[in-house]
């Protein structure tokens, strides 16, 4: 059997990993500022995060949501706690996308309307519903062209248009835009958005699944604007790489028997794996950290004259260039053994490190991207400079 080619993959074999680090089949070591698309919040095989799954193992791994689950108990009071949204609900589920589609059902069902409202270059998952309110036709089959999305820019006057009709069930946002390039709404724009919500009936969905879980300096990038939402979606750094996915949800929903549902999701594995990652988090002070070490480091980087322009917020960070950023990567990669990621914007580099990040790592990639720059330089392989 051969793997279904739909994963474009580096020409590196990774098999082992330890907080910042990564290694590869010859014992090479990486510095890891992407977390495998910023799904590595704790650093990798944190001890804590390690020993909690072992134990659970030889407990139980899995039983179905027909039952009480200590460890979910144990997981709302913590996310709750540590969120800010403790009397929210929480449905759990097994990825991003899956939230996605469940936060837009939920939506539907609560306010019993069918439109929706999403943005220009917005990115929410791979499953259909999830890529009608992506703004990427590239990814959509005929199947997953639905005609009830609106996609809009930013724009306040354009947003109250789309709503005045007050058949619109959602209003869909990234707290960053992570995949476009880094794009953080405006604070006046968030809060001015939930308020024209309020007042039209729809709901205020911000999707949290990249930004989210303290990348942003943050427990959630849009508690930077003071903004509250009615539905929140989360995975990547949820747990730590271990499957899961979740949508926090406004005490105002009622919930019915079937109205969501998921075999695997909230599972007793994936359920202290999600716990594990919050306590390091909170144990370790990484929100705190991702702000501290996130702005040291996009105060260096714009000092770096190629560097059109640095955005981002805590470890959740963008440098756009005026020319492609493919060969940037490969040198990082090859000669100097760091791992960044690529944008939509083929002139971004994308950095998503663990929220463990010290300023002695940041300076290393620092130094290397500068040398970096002056290889190409003399090599003459891109036009570098502003």
């Amino acid at each position: 059997m051969k793997l279904f080619k739909v994963y474009p993959q580096l020409d590196l074999e990774l098999t082992k990993a330890q907080g910042c680090y990564v290694y590869d089949k010859s014992g090479n070591q990486y510095l890891d500022l992407y977390g495998g698309h910023a799904v590595i919040s704790v650093g990798h095989t944190h001890p804590h995060y390690v020993k909690r799954i072992k134990e659970q193992l030889d407990q139980i791994a899995y039983y179905s949501n027909a039952v009480i689950n200590p460890v979910q108990i144990n997981l709302l009071e913590k996310l709750g706690q540590i969120s800010g949204y403790n009397a929210y609900q929480l449905f759990l589920c097994n990825s991003g996308a899956e939230a996605i589609e469940n936060a837009l059902k939920i939506a539907s069902f609560h306010t019993q309307k069918d439109k929706l409202i999403a943005f220009n270059r917005s990115f929410h998952g791979r499953t259909s519903r999830a890529l009608s309110v992506t703004d990427n036709d590239k990814y959509r089959s005929m199947l997953d062209k639905y005609s009830n999305v609106q996609f809009l820019s930013m724009d306040l006057e354009l947003v109250e248009v789309a709503l005045k009709n007050k058949d619109v069930c959602a209003v869909l946002i990234e707290g960053i835009q992570g995949l476009a390039g880094i794009y953080i709404p405006e604070t006046n724009f968030l809060l001015e958005l939930k308020a024209l919500c309020e007042k039209y009936g729809a709901l205020l969905i911000i999707d949290e699944i990249q930004s989210g879980y303290g990348r942003s300096g943050k427990f959630f990038a849009h508690q930077h604007a003071g903004v509250q939402a009615d539905i929140i979606t989360v995975a990547k750094g949820m747990a730590n790489g271990f499957p899961i996915g979740g949508v926090l949800i406004s005490p105002e929903i009622e919930g019915w028997f079937g109205m969501s549902g998921s075999t695997f999701g909230g599972n007793h594995l994936a359920c202290v794996a999600a716990l594990a990652t919050l306590e390091i988090i909170e144990n370790e002070n990484l929100i705190e950290n991702a702000q501290v070490v996130g702005n040291y480091l996009m105060d260096k980087l714009k000092n770096i004259p190629e560097v059109k322009e640095v955005r981002g917020a805590g470890l959740m960070i963008g440098m756009e260039f005026n020319f492609a950023i493919t060969d940037v990567r490969k040198i990082l990669m090859n000669e100097y053994h760091i791992l960044t990621g690529m944008s939509a914007n083929p002139n971004t580099l994308r950095l998503l490190p663990p929220l463990s990040l010290n300023k002695q790592q940041a300076d290393e990639f620092v130094d290397k991207v500068l040398i970096s720059l002056e290889k190409i330089k003399k090599n003459e392989a891109v036009p570098v400079g502003k």
